[in-house]
């Protein structure tokens, strides 16, 4: 199925903001913002870059803009979508298509847009987590030079994923446990989550 058609199938599924959803869509494929789908919902992109996406909720319609807080927002009217932990994340929402003013959205997209043209755009915090390694695997290490190097070549992220999920268990025997299942993973290269990834 197209994004094209994924995007029809979203806005006949939320049917209550069906003419709203299709009004904001009509707007943004008026720019050259590329529509396409995300998180299963409508997202426009610039240069492989998500500037906008708009969605449906039980008692609302909305629009945000991913690196919204570059906005100048003349009206006042973008609300931060998670005050205190949202830092670049803007948002229009509403109740009824008689709110929306057309006009003002496509002022805000095409500024939106040019941000992103211009690389505005918020990067994510990275926390580093400090590695534990529990008792266990450190006794695993001793016990096995192998099974130590091929835990140090890997990545960071890898390392706390096995360390914290060994680690994490209550009871010495299932600690113990997780640790010989991880034992091959680990001597593999493998990522504790990698038979997840591109599901």
């Amino acid at each position: 199925m197209s994004d094209a058609a994924k995007i029809d199938a979203y806005i006949e599924k939320h049917s209550n903001w069906k003419e709203a959803l299709s009004e904001l869509r009509a707007v943004l494929k008026q720019t050259e913002a590329v529509e396409t789908v995300k998180w299963g919902i409508p997202t426009y992109t610039v240069n492989g870059k998500n500037v906008m996406g708009i969605g449906a909720f039980k008692n609302h319609f909305g629009l945000w803009f991913f690196n919204g807080s570059f906005l100048s927002d003349p009206k006042g009217v973008l609300r931060n979508a998670q005050e205190g932990k949202t830092r670049g994340m803007r948002q229009l929402n509403w109740n009824s298509l008689d709110e929306v003013d057309l006009d003002m959205v496509r002022t805000y997209a095409l500024e939106a847009i040019e941000n992103q043209k211009q690389g505005k755009e918020i990067n994510p915090q990275r926390t580093t987590k400090k590695l534990v390694v529990p008792k266990e695997l450190k006794a695993g290490f001793e016990e096995d030079k192998h099974l130590k190097a091929a835990f140090d070549k890997l990545t960071p992220g890898r390392q706390r994923e096995y360390a914290d999920h060994i680690g994490s268990a209550k009871q010495e025997k299932t600690r113990l446990s997780r640790l010989e299942k991880c034992r091959p993973m680990i001597m593999s290269g493998k990522g504790l989550h990698d038979k997840y990834k591109n599901c």
